[in-house]
């Protein structure tokens, strides 16, 4: 007789719910339990967002082992669509207005049709071959082909995981001195933000922004050093792999604001202007995504994101834009050339 050596899908799905306690909220596991201590105000989304990343460093797999756990459980996380399509990405939901978090592998289909809900960019493993080879010595002046895809596709997953790490009601100028945080903190949550590129992104309150990511517990602001400043991030689930990349997405986020953004508009205008030029592919003058994305990862009511789409048409930023009553997609044209 035979003996099955087959094992099983492993299973990549990792929940905490924060507890409501008299002394504060309990942090519960699916796998450990319930923790001992208990937690205070801020400090539990930061402290659930933790321990989700420690479980997933502990669990890395090829990509070829993964499988889609939102279809392994009968896609109940999201409405009904056509199906599991798409290669498989390591997406952080929250549910019941942040008591619960999950962290899972999900196809790209499954992760479109869940709300809130955000793909955690993970560069060790889905890294494409554009950025390993940007990883090599690279000529002065010359650009890998590919590579700028490569930094737009990091900034709209960035965008994508602070509007759901980050407190509702964060300035749009700390979402930005965010974005640089998660895109040049090392492996283990440190962050550098010199002087001189604090100012070269033209914000009005610079330390104000830090100050109000450490307000929200999602930063722990250190020592000031020269023209220095070293920071923590408080819940590092973005990946730590990949810096070189993640480094080179930071400093094409600062140009395209600079290109875009233009003189006199306020931050807001330019963090929009940022979102639809990562979602514009490279070498094109047109782009498309969901109203709704959008808003949300520059944290925006929908209103105002039309008010800023005028705004932008007006400054001549893009030449045109057009939302879709049906389908609520979003389409925008900048000039040629």
């Amino acid at each position: 007789m035979r003996l099955c050596t087959t094992r099983p899908p492993a299973s990549r799905t990792w929940t905490v719910e924060l507890r409501p306690q008299p002394q504060g909220p309990r942090l519960v596991c699916a796998q450990c339990g319930l923790t001992p201590e208990t937690l205070q105000g801020r400090t539990a989304r930061s402290a659930a967002l933790a321990h989700l990343a420690r479980h997933a460093r502990l669990s890395l797999l090829p990509q070829h082992l993964r499988t889609c756990q939102c279809h392994e459980r009968g896609c109940r996380w999201h409405p009904r669509h056509r199906g599991c399509d798409g290669p498989l990405l390591l997406v952080l939901s929250r549910e019941h207005g942040g008591r619960l978090w999950r962290l899972a592998d999900i196809c790209t289909a499954c992760a479109r049709a869940m709300k809130d809900a955000c793909i955690v960019p993970d560069t060790t493993l889905t890294m494409p071959p554009a950025a390993r080879r940007a990883n090599r010595p690279v000529t002065a002046g010359r650009r890998p082909a590919g590579l700028e895809d490569v930094d737009r596709s990091l900034v709209r997953d960035m965008l994508s995981y602070l509007a759901t790490s980050l407190p509702a009601g964060v300035s749009p100028q700390a979402r930005l001195v965010a974005l640089q945080c998660v895109l040049r903190a090392t492996p283990d949550g440190r962050v550098r933000l010199p002087a001189g590129l604090i100012r070269g992104m033209g914000l009005l309150q610079p330390e104000g922004a830090r100050q109000e990511l450490a307000d929200s517990g999602w930063l722990c602001q250190g020592s000031s050093a020269g023209d220095t400043a070293d920071s923590r991030l408080t819940d590092p689930l973005f990946g730590g792999a990949g810096r070189r990349q993640r480094a080179r997405a930071a400093d094409w986020s600062l140009r395209v604001g600079h290109r875009h953004g233009g003189a006199g508009l306020t931050v807001a205008v330019r963090l929009v202007s940022l979102a639809l030029a990562a979602h514009t592919p490279t070498g094109t003058t047109a782009g498309r995504a969901e109203a709704d994305q959008v808003a949300r990862r520059c944290g925006l009511p929908p209103k105002e994101l039309i008010s800023t789409l005028r705004l932008l048409a007006a400054r001549q930023t893009i030449t045109s834009w057009e939302l879709a009553s049906d389908s609520g997609d979003l389409t925008w044209r900048y000039a040629s050339g």
